[in-house]
């Protein structure tokens, strides 16, 4: 019985080049596609992902590879080819998505402090100001929806609750 379970085993287990070999990228995968971050959370992900690329010791121009921020493709570029981080960073500075970044990152290139530290602080307070905005709309969506329901209740209330009572004084009175 032991004889026929490892037998079937080593039919059954796939050999350890085929499985090392299904985890190398082929010709026929399609390529990977650079990151465009569509809303805040993603986008503080991103920030999130470069201030760890930062802090494990990779250049600034390859931990803006790593994490494909298709905005940044051109700073990288440029910083790998050894522009000045001023003018590298300028094309950035004009987007609102990435101005917060590119400005710490001119200021860190100025004084020589880590671009880490900063790039974490701006994914945290991306992610702050998402969840605010986000309770904001919760909190005015709340609000539209008291407004057609108590257009709704309103007249059931007067008349299931007030009506009745009113009838019944009434009634009492005039008798």
């Amino acid at each position: 019985m032991t004889f026929l379970l490892l037998a079937l085993a080593v039919l059954v287990a796939p050999a350890p080049r085929r499985a090392v070999d299904r985890l190398r990228p082929s010709a026929h995968d399609p390529p990977r596609k650079e990151v465009r971050p569509d809303g805040p959370f993603e986008r503080a992900a991103a920030w999130d992902l470069l201030a760890a690329c930062l802090r494990a010791g990779l250049p600034v121009p390859t931990a803006i590879q790593a994490v494909e921020i298709r905005e940044l493709s051109q700073v990288a570029d440029l910083l790998r080819l050894g522009a000045d981080p001023v003018t590298a960073w300028a094309s950035a500075l004009e987007r609102p998505e990435t101005a917060l970044l590119a400005r710490a990152a001119r200021r860190t290139a100025r004084s020589g402090a880590a671009l880490a530290r900063q790039t974490a602080e701006l994914a945290g307070r991306t992610r702050s100001e998402a969840s605010d905005e986000a309770e904001a709309k919760a909190q005015k969506a709340a609000v539209a929806v008291a407004a057609p329901l108590a257009l709704c209740f309103l007249p059931a209330f007067l008349c299931l609750g007030v009506a009745p009572v009113v009838l019944g004084l009434a009634g009492q009175l005039l008798n």
